[in-house]
């Protein structure tokens, strides 16, 4: 078994496992010959499906395995990656490998950086011809010949403790499967609705404690409630027996979808839930309740940048939203 590659992109590596981190801190990690799987499975809160293209983040792949495909399965403790990653950021040159020290499995990350340590280039040198050292000549100027600065380059390796999986023990683990989303939106900004969700949460759950003196002290803060509709309208909000808060967005997107990619084609398009939805007009919404706190740390995506989809499957039980970052 074998695993090595360059980062080629450092910085959004870093910003990708972040976003994990803030979800979970152990990640089941899938690698073969085209991609990289990231999954976190909580007991409870969200799960994490993130898939990365080989050629996005790595170069110089190279991995090899008895399974098909080379695929190797991996338990990767997440906050460990990050911190080394962050180390790595201004570094020239950054690689992964697989390997083991002392019986312990350990992914371990290389970084080499080149700095330039100062020469000894710049003298003042005393002038003959003036005998007071202490006069306006005593000292000819030079200029800085900077050229005599020597790169110097540093290597680090940090080893991240890790467990290899047999094939057996993630087999039965799928990602979930789900009918068609009743409403497919392009986000706003994640960083502005990640700030308006946060304080939504604080003010319910500020209230809800105001409301429960004598209660125990473990109060269940109401859910937010996150509603779209096929009109490119987007509805967060809040509600206690105290307040009653929400917040509109409108002129989003909702993208066209491509009769290839759906069952059917252009004929199962027609009976697509989003379609239906659409049909019912702009007073049509479909609305999923969800955990603030949750919602807040799912939204820690938005450093990854680019756009995101969010789709609404208000009919199923429970009821649930997904994020696409495309």
């Amino acid at each position: 078994m074998r695993f090595k590659t360059s980062v080629r992109n450092i910085q959004t590596f870093t910003k990708f496992t972040a976003s994990l981190t803030s979800i979970g801190k152990v990640s089941w990690v899938r690698l073969d010959n085209d991609h990289a799987r990231f999954t976190i499975i909580p007991e409870r809160g969200s799960q994490v499906w993130a898939q990365l293209s080989i050629d996005e983040v790595f170069e110089d792949y190279t991995i090899q395995s008895a399974s098909e495909n080379n695929t190797i399965n991996l338990e990767l403790p997440l906050p460990p990656l990050q911190r080394a990653l962050k180390s790595a950021i201004n570094a020239s040159s950054a690689s992964l490998r697989l390997t083991k020290k002392d019986g312990i499995p350990l992914l371990s990350l290389t970084i080499i950086t080149n700095t330039i340590s100062a020469g000894n280039s710049a003298n003042g040198v005393l002038n003959s011809h003036n005998q007071d050292p202490f006069g306006e000549d005593a000292f000819r100027e030079e200029s800085l010949d900077v050229s005599a600065g020597r790169d110097r380059e540093t290597i680090v390796t940090q080893d991240i403790p890790i467990r290899v999986l047999t094939a057996e023990s993630v087999e039965g683990i799928h990602e979930p499967r789900v009918r068609e989303p009743d409403v497919h939106l392009l986000l706003p900004s994640l960083t502005q609705l990640k700030a308006i969700s946060e304080r939504f949460t604080r003010l319910a759950s500020a209230t809800s404690n105001a409301t429960a003196t004598g209660l125990s002290s473990s109060v269940n803060v109401p859910k937010l409630e996150l509603s779209a509709n096929m009109y490119g309208s987007l509805k967060l909000s809040i509600a206690t027996d105290a307040l009653n808060i929400s917040s509109l967005w409108t002129g989003l997107s909702n993208p066209e979808l491509d009769p290839s990619q759906v069952e059917g084609g252009a004929e199962g398009l027609e009976n697509h839930p989003s379609t239906k939805l659409k049909a019912s007009g702009p007073d049509a919404w479909a609305t999923v309740r969800i955990d603030g706190r949750d919602w807040g740390r799912v939204l820690s995506v938005g450093r990854m940048g680019g756009r995101v989809i969010a789709c609404w499957y208000s009919r199923l039980y429970p009821k649930y939203t997904s994020l696409t970052i495309i």
